[in-house]
């Protein structure tokens, strides 16, 4: 009877993995499908470098520039609030802070991870975008500077999650062996806890930079809009998610600018790949330099 149960039990993981690889592939399958005929009206250069996006024009115009730009400046500017709040909390609650207060903080970083991208958005664009309005005299406070500040606020409980556990993995005999050779607690840290931990911390910068950069709602509701090519931090923006989702619901189905949405999706699953695989290169780089296996 234990037997069959265990039978039972690995064909029901055995089942959901792959239910899990199948929905993977069946996304990647339709991403190409659909992005791909929109290739028939416009060239894959002209359409990754132009610099106009004006899909409902006669003639539409289909340069996803200003959109990829829009995402990267937005990104960017999220990764420098997110990384140095997200680490430099993960390193508090690892390093310097008691039981009582880990008790009390860790789970409060976890709940502020659980809380909605609408909820972020719309503290953004009722708080922060007024605010930065009025004390930079703005002509809008919806710009990418918002989205980034919006963006970064909102990461930094993934980074500093996803950190904080990386910290506490490292083995204690690592702490112990440097503090055996003279190192003080400082030395330590620098030269021995952070290295060890090097892999979950940029798992967990890269897995913060996918979320900002793959974040729909919050950059809808503050980022201004505008699909133009940006030239400051403080101009209304419209990163890639939000053109998706701000247009998809008036693109004719089946029509060039219905394709060109899912290709702009297709290049941005393409970026988010290329950083998980940057992530695991750079984790497997760590595994090896300590010598936990490649």
């Amino acid at each position: 009877m234990t037997r069959l149960k265990e039978k039972a039990y690995q064909w029901i993981f055995t089942a959901l993995a792959f239910s899990s690889l199948i929905f993977l592939v069946g996304i990647i399958i339709v991403l190409f499908k659909e992005g791909l005929p929109v290739f028939k009206e416009v060239r894959p250069a002209d359409f990754i470098f132009g610099k106009a996006w004006y899909p409902t024009f006669d003639p539409p115009e289909f340069g996803i520039l200003p959109l990829i730009l829009a995402s990267f400046w937005v990104t960017v500017g999220a990764m420098f609030v997110c990384v140095p709040l997200g680490v430099g909390s993960a390193l508090y609650l690892n390093e310097l802070a008691g039981h009582r207060q880990k008790a009390v903080l860790k789970p409060l970083v976890e709940i502020l991870a659980s809380i909605p991208s609408v909820v972020y958005g719309f503290f953004g664009m009722m708080m922060i975008a007024p605010f930065l309005q009025n004390l930079l005299h703005l002509p809008t406070g919806l710009c990418a500077f918002t989205a980034s500040l919006t963006l970064g606020i909102m990461a930094t409980p993934t980074v500093c999650s996803i950190a904080e556990d990386a910290l506490s993995y490292v083995p204690k005999s690592f702490r112990e062996a440097s503090f055996a050779v003279g190192a003080n607690r400082w030395q330590t840290l620098v030269n021995v806890v952070i290295p060890a931990a090097g892999s979950g911390i940029s798992t967990a910068i890269i897995l913060g930079m996918s979320r900002a950069i793959g974040e729909t709602m919050t950059v809808l509701m503050v980022a201004g809009g505008a699909a133009v090519i940006p030239h400051s931090f403080f101009e209304p923006v419209r990163p890639m998610t939000s053109a998706i989702a701000a247009e998809m619901g008036e693109a004719p189905m089946g029509s060039a600018h219905y394709h060109s949405l899912f290709a702009i999706a297709l290049v941005l699953f393409l970026i988010t790949f290329v950083f998980n695989i940057i992530a695991e290169l750079i984790s497997r780089r760590f595994r090896i330099k300590l010598g936990l296996g490649g």
